[in-house]
Parts: C-alpha cells; structure tokens; sequence
C-alpha cells in the first residue's frame, strides 16, 4: 500500500464509496432500526448484513456469525460475532462507538486475533469510542523492481487465513459484546511497527495459543501500526527465502520500525539450522535493509522455554543465540528488547506450577475434540502471552525509545517479578479452537 501515492490511493476508494463520502475515503455503518435516507453516507447493518466477496461494497457480519439483537440503534450479541470489509493491502483506522440498551462488556480483536479493545465496560445506553489503527495485508508482493508480483510462500495453515485474505475483520467477544457504529478509514500518515519472528510472535489464529506480537496493539494509541509478519515456525533464514521480508521491505517506509526475534527454531539440528555467525550476518541484513529505508530495527531476544532446575530457576535452552543478538546490537547500535532475560525474571517469579498457566498446558478434554491432554513448554496461552507484551511494552518504556510516545496514556507501570494475578486476569476467549501444537517448538 504503501508503495502507491497518495492521489492513486484516493482514486481507489472513490470508485467504491457512495458519492456522499468521496471528499474523505472510508466507510460508515450503523446499527439502526429504522431505514437509511436515500444516498446516506453510512451503510445500515441488520441481520441481513451478511459478508458477501462480490458485493458492490463487500461488507457484513462474517464466518456465519452475527448479533443476536438490533435494538435502541445498536448490534448486541450473546456469543461471539465477527464483522468483515474488503480492502486492498494497507494502514486503516478503525473508529468503533461501543455500547447498547443493555450493559455490555466487550473485546474487539481484528484480524487473526490481534486485541485491540481490552474488555470495554459500557453501562446500558452509554457510548464509549475506540479508535485504533489495522494493517491488512495479501500474500502479494509489489515493488517497482518486479515486473510480476510475486507471493509470499505461506504454508498450508496461512491459506485463508484472515491475516492474509483481502478484508478487514473485526471480532466481538464478551458479555453481550455491544456497538453503535463503526468507521473504517484508509491511513497514510502514520509510522508501522513491522513484527518479524516465530511461532512465539505470530497472531496465533485459534485457542488456547497465543503470542506477545497478538498483543501488542492493545498498547498502543492511533498514532501508529502494527503489522505483525510473524510466523510459526520461521527461522531468521526461512523469514528471508519465503519472501517474508522482502514483503516488510516492499512497503516499509522512513519513519517505520522493525522488531526481530528468532533463535527458537533456528537452533535445531537439520536443514533449517542457523549457525551462530549465519544468524549474526542475517540480523546484520535485517538491520541494514531497514537502514536503507530510513526505518528504525530494533532486536529483540527470545524468551526462555518453561525449562526449570531442581532449584526453581530457568535454564538456558537457547544456546548461544540471545547472546548473538546482544552482540549485534551493541556492535550496530541499535536498541534491543532483552526479552531472554525479562522472561527468566518473568517465569521464575510465576514458578513452576505458576507457568503452567501461561503456557499451553490444559488436562485432556478442556476443548472439544482434545481427547489427550496439552502440554507445551514453549507456547502461550492469551495470558502468558499478554505478560510478555506488557514486559516488551515496559522496555520499551523504561529505555525511553521512540516508540514509547505511541503508547497509550495510563499504561500501568509492569514489574515482571510481580506479574499480574491469574485469579484477576480475563480475557474473553476467541471462538476458533485447534489443538494442533503450531509449527516450530
């Protein structure tokens, strides 16, 4: 998206807007009980808004879900229910005014489970507006050197996969999760956060898995984006020849960041295996692609394995890696997330019985169709994977980066040796449940 000018990108959305909102490219859509005025500059939403690719405007409620309820100009479900746009690869901003006749606590997700709006309470017929900022991205990759666009090479897991399809979603979850409207917008001019990593980064698309990069959006304000590239599975190597980062490089823009965190997969023996100096000359790559184009890289060390000794303390399972890209950091002088080292503070302050809890470790039968029990020593589950987000967010705070004015205001200070309670920890869960471990352990 980024690659296209701005006049180019106005022309596009003019084409497949009402005549009334071409003066500023978006869409709008109510929740109403009563007809829309000819030529409104919303669309209504009932339940008969139902997604449809070949719409004039593809847009409704999608995955054979919706509300439950259309009444006092508000949708209201009692079970999950998910929304869908179409829209080219790009930054948009996502105004939603939350609330209902009815008290209502809802979470709103996008894509494939990205969090967004972290259980918004709405007493009954209040209002509370959300606004935050969704990168939507296709497999194609187009740069000004390539005549044919080619593709990333996704694996079996990512085809129609909603971090690759070609439609903004948005998922509702929580006690009669409620909203008024919601206000889609096109954005240029706003800086994004490209996520390049592993399984442990990833929008983990299904329960109970989950992963830091998933929520990290919940952090930050609509100042700027977050594009999360991560893939189960991925080596600092194998994010390179599946073009993964040629796609970063293909819309990265001056202004822009790039998070890099690998070494779980690269480790293992076999035909994927990094060595030491190969995963330092590709971080080093990493970081002068994103020089070249005036964005800021920023390393970050994986986190530990829940690996621990007779003695309660974490053990290195990582190797030589962590240390690797401590050493680039230093040596290109770039920032550096030391997750390695805030998760062994982490995960020795939650234990080893108090891990279980945040890693994916359930007794057979939690989730339907799980007739073995899960147990996982490098997955999260939403909680776990939300303490390390809040570890990330802290560092980023503490070192005073650039990236720390995008936060948004009131964050709670993190001290990962107190990690939040389990006991006072929610978060609604996603409907889509798999029990199949992610690539890459």
């Amino acid at each position: 998206m980024h690659s296209i000018s701005a006049r180019i990108l106005l022309a596009i959305f003019a084409l497949v807007l009402p005549a009334t909102t071409v003066a500023e490219p978006g869409w709008s859509f109510r929740c109403t009980d009563h007809p829309a005025r000819p030529n409104a500059a919303f669309h209504v939403l009932t339940a008969a808004s139902t997604y449809h690719p070949d719409a004039a405007v593809p847009f409704g409620f999608d995955l054979n879900t919706a509300p439950t309820a259309f009444a006092g100009n508000a949708c209201t479900g009692n079970a999950p229910y998910f929304f869908s746009l179409a829209v080219p690869d790009g930054n948009y901003q996502v105004t939603l005014t939350l609330g209902g006749p009815t008290p209502s606590t809802t979470t709103v997700r996008a894509e494939s489970r990205r969090l967004f709006a972290d259980q918004i309470k709405t007493p009954a017929n209040a209002r509370s507006t959300q606004v935050f900022n969704v990168n939507v991205r296709t497999p194609t990759i187009h740069t000004a050197a390539t005549p044919t666009p080619l593709p990333v090479k996704l694996k079996p897991r990512e085809i129609g996969a909603l971090d690759w399809d070609e439609k903004l979603t948005l998922e509702f979850t929580g006690d009669h999760p409620s909203f008024r409207s919601i206000t889609i917008r096109p954005i240029l001019d706003v800086p994004t956060v490209y996520l390049a990593g592993d399984s442990t980064v990833v929008d983990q698309d299904k329960e109970p898995w989950a992963a830091w990069g998933q929520m990290l959006p919940a952090f930050f304000g609509p100042g700027i984006s977050i594009a999360n590239e991560a893939e189960s599975g991925e080596t600092i190597h194998s994010f390179i020849s599946e073009r993964r980062l040629d796609k970063i490089e293909s819309t990265l823009r001056p202004g822009d960041y790039l998070l890099i965190q690998f070494a779980h997969n690269d480790q293992k023996p076999g035909t994927g295996f990094v060595s030491i100096p190969d995963y330092k000359d590709h971080l080093r790559h990493y970081i002068t692609m994103a020089r070249a184009h005036r964005a800021t890289p920023i390393l970050v060390t994986s986190m530990h394995r829940r690996t621990f000794d007779a003695n309660g303390k974490i053990t290195q399972t990582l190797g030589e890696y962590p240390q690797a890209a401590r050493d680039v950091a230093a040596e290109q002088k770039v920032p550096l997330i030391d997750l390695n080292a805030l998760s062994k503070t982490l995960f020795e302050a939650m234990g080893d019985a108090g891990t279980l809890h945040a890693f994916v470790h359930y007794p057979a039968n939690t989730f339907p169709d799980q007739p073995k029990e899960l147990k996982d020593d490098t997955h999260f589950n939403s909680y776990g994977a939300y303490e390390l987000a809040r570890a990330v967010v802290q560092s980023i705070r503490d070192q005073q980066l650039p990236l720390a004015r995008y936060l948004r205001p009131h964050i709670p200070a993190f001290d990962p040796t107190h990690p939040d309670s389990l006991d006072a920890w929610r978060l609604p869960p996603s409907p889509s449940v798999s029990t199949t471990t992610p690539y890459g352990r």
